[in-house]
């Protein structure tokens, strides 16, 4: 048994489809029910060109960052702090170095 017929409605199921939808909705509802699904079909498509083209600018993206050689960094020494002329302990005399209390 082929389920490819059940999937697909015939003419003849359209037809007492379209006649149910008027006799639920009635024939003032039904330009407005075609004209929100319009819209909404033209939203979702408008949507989805947009994502379309920003994957497709992120993709390229990443693909112009991977072809491009590596390039290290030029080598610098690394920079050390300045020191001090004098160590803390000449620069604060005996009498003036603070002192601790337990």
């Amino acid at each position: 048994m082929n389920m490819l017929a059940f999937g697909v409605p015939g003419p003849s199921e359209w037809v007492l489809i379209l006649v149910i939808v008027l006799v639920l909705f009635g024939a003032k509802k039904l330009p407005e029910l075609a004209r929100s699904l319009g819209q909404s079909m033209n939203e979702f498509r408008k949507t989805r060109e947009d994502f379309d083209k920003e994957l497709h600018a992120a993709g390229n993206e990443v693909k112009g960052a991977v072809q491009q050689p590596y390039q290290p960094a030029p080598n610098q020494p690394p920079q050390n702090p300045p020191r001090p002329s004098q160590s803390a302990a000449q620069q604060n005399p005996p009498s003036q170095q603070p002192t601790q209390s337990f």
